[in-house]
């Protein structure tokens, strides 16, 4: 242990920047024919980490990120708050995540934490091994955030290409290139520069640690699927859901959240049921608002929530509610 560094607990959970290729000119089929390191080999490759923080390894799983089930993401949460409880001298934690799902892992747990400490996923668009990766220089920005007194009281944090962002907010926007997240609506939280991390703002939606959907309450998130529109699709998927005992649907509509005539037929059916529905867009941002229509056959205005985000905060408000008011009191706060 180095002495006035932050010691930061480091949980790896796979993905590209804890992979390497079989070639060091390989940023594609890595995820089929490279292999996965653990936390520790990264360390040996990454010896510079020891000289911003103290990192401290907890095991966890090493998967691409299109694995990540609820599952584990409560097991992780669940493993993030056993370390808090029995580690004290743990400053922040720093999550290594595939970037796919990244996103999503990080709201479940900006809405499910209940820790003092800064939490901060970290991902890469090249793995670790290839000619001019990311993944180095992002993890240990990510170990200088999670460290940072400023850190404190923002939620989940999200880092990549040297920008901080919101859990709520953002979203990968690219497949390959390094700028691939971004917060469309609010922008950005702040930046990891060569001599300091800088906070340009703060999120005011509730979130981590202050959230009523903080651990230990969760323990089986109820099946929430997504619907997808696009033009001449019919009632098909919805009816799919409803039969696979979906006991909520998001409806990913086209803006600003209209779904085609056959989908709103079967979304008010689904309603009628009992199944919890909330109206989103596919469409990369922009808010659904409760319009009249929506408050009538009793459906979610998902706000500005992705549909992969709003399915989250959907599972999760239904472990406490099945009004229509009160979940959509939820969407207007989180």
């Amino acid at each position: 242990m180095t002495p006035n560094l932050s010691t930061i607990a480091l949980i790896g959970c796979g993905g590209t920047i804890s992979s390497m290729a079989q070639s060091p000119l390989d940023t594609i089929d890595y995820p089929e024919y490279g292999r996965k390191l653990s936390v520790d080999q990264l360390l040996e490759r990454l010896p510079e980490a020891r000289l911003v923080a103290n990192p401290v390894v907890i095991p966890f799983r090493s998967i691409g990120s299109s694995a990540m089930t609820p599952t584990d993401w409560i097991e992780l949460r669940d493993l993030i708050q056993k370390v808090a409880a029995n580690r004290p001298r743990i400053d922040g934690f720093v999550i290594l995540h595939g970037t796919a799902t990244l996103e999503e892992t990080a709201y479940f747990l900006d809405l499910t934490l209940d820790v003092p400490c800064p939490v901060v996923l970290v991902g890469a668009q090249r793995p670790f091994g290839a000619v001019s990766s990311d993944a180095a220089m992002n993890i240990i920005s990510a170990l200088r955030i999670a460290g940072s007194p400023e850190a404190h009281g923002k939620g989940v944090l999200v880092t990549l290409n040297d920008e901080i962002h919101a859990a709520r907010d953002v979203a990968k926007t690219s497949s390959y290139r390094l700028h691939a997240f971004r917060s469309p609506e609010c922008g950005l939280l702040g930046q990891v520069d060569a001599d300091r991390v800088r906070f340009f703002r703060a999120p005011l939606r509730r979130h981590a640690p202050d959230s009523e959907f903080a651990a230990p309450r969760v323990v089986k998130m109820p099946r929430v699927d997504i619907v997808y529109s696009y033009a001449g699709v019919d009632a098909t998927f919805v009816d799919a859901a409803v039969a696979a005992g979906a006991q909520g649907i998001v409806s990913a509509g086209f803006a600003p959240g209209i779904p085609t005539p056959p989908e709103r037929v079967a979304l008010e059916r689904a309603v009628t049921s009992g199944i919890t529905v909330v109206q989103c867009t596919r469409v990369l941002s922009g808010r659904v608002a409760r319009r009249q229509y929506l408050r009538n056959v009793g459906i979610i205005a998902g706000n500005d929530l992705s549909p992969q985000k709003a399915r989250i905060l959907l599972s999760l408000a239904l472990t406490r509610s099945r009004t229509p008011d009160e979940i959509s009191d939820l969407f207007d706060v989180y």
